[in-house]
């Protein structure tokens, strides 16, 4: 079994900054794409940053040049940088691991973090 662990969520100022992180329990998991989706209250889960295994990245489009999705292989872990945060990117912050454990295709959903941005 796999299990993504988020952590780095929290309350920051309209125009701060935070950092999100996401670690794969096991060092053995190969990652084929990982991802950073968001959830605000009344609406439906979105995709905010994705990688690939090759290192292709892709962005919604509210938060391109703002957010930046990077990872650590050494560490397993993926990150998600948030720059100018707006009150609008106030959202529960899930991280999204695919990828093959000893054969097994597993797709798996962190528990979430939550990012507050004030106004």
């Amino acid at each position: 079994q796999v299990q993504p662990v988020e952590s780095g969520g929290g309350l920051v100022q309209a125009g701060g900054s935070l950092r999100v992180s996401c670690v794969a329990s096991r060092t053995d998991f190969r990652f084929i794409g990982m991802g950073w989706y968001r959830q605000a209250p009344g609406k439906q889960r979105e995709l905010v940053a994705g990688i690939t295994s090759g290192g292709s990245t892709n962005y919604a489009e509210s938060v391109k040049g703002r957010f930046t999705i990077s990872r650590d292989n050494v560490k397993n872990t993926i990150y998600l940088h948030m720059n100018s945060l707006k009150p609008e990117d106030t959202a529960v912050y899930y991280c999204n691991l695919r990828g093959f454990l000893a054969g097994t295709y597993y797709d798996r959903w962190g528990q979430g973090t939550q990012v507050t941005v004030s106004s």
